[in-house]
């Protein structure tokens, strides 16, 4: 990661306690978001993962998880020149979906990717804003393996150390720009 990515998320990701219940830190990236050269830094970043060690791009498709992993996921895709696909809350898109149930740190959900937004053989990088149990993920590369295609990396903008996100994953490449 670039000193510009790493110092935009040291200066621009404010903590705002006991958000959205108490005792919870929440981290809050509109600063980032508003920052058009730390933003920029930060999505560079974030597509390093969907290139190999010579800068070519690896991956077919980048999927966005709703609702701020779209804010993140569509730059990255446009940075790779690769397809931007949205996985969104049950019922909201208007085709034949996939659907996945998965558990927050807070509650239980679904996800749902249109059954033909990627296609048999295409390679997927994943990208949200934060790694917490891995269960957006995990309900994400079911939803791609479920179209055929292959989740070959995951690039979070931040990754919570302390729930047990990366093990939840298995071992999905993992890149997660800020540890906390």
């Amino acid at each position: 990661m670039s000193e510009q990515a790493r110092s935009a998320l040291e200066r621009l990701v404010v903590d705002v306690p006991d958000f959205p219940e108490p005792g919870i830190v929440f981290k809050d990236i509109t600063p980032l978001l508003a920052d058009p050269e730390g933003f920029a830094a930060v999505i560079d970043a974030l597509a390093a993962a969907g290139r190999d060690a010579d800068g070519t791009v690896i991956v077919d498709k980048v999927v966005g998880m709703e609702a701020r992993g779209f804010i993140l996921a569509a730059p990255v895709a446009l940075a790779l020149g690769v397809g931007f696909v949205p996985v969104r809350k049950a019922g909201r898109l208007p085709r034949p979906t996939h659907a996945a149930a998965y558990a927050l740190e807070y509650a239980e959900a679904t996800l749902e990717l249109h059954q033909d937004a990627i296609s048999p053989g295409q390679r997927v990088l994943l990208v949200d804003d934060v790694l917490a149990t891995g269960g957006t993920v995990c309900a994400t590369v079911d939803l791609v393996e479920r179209c055929g295609g292959t989740a070959t990396a995951a690039a979070m903008l931040m990754e919570l150390s302390f729930l047990p996100g990366r093990e939840a994953i298995g071992d999905l490449p993992l890149t997660s720009l800020m540890v906390v």
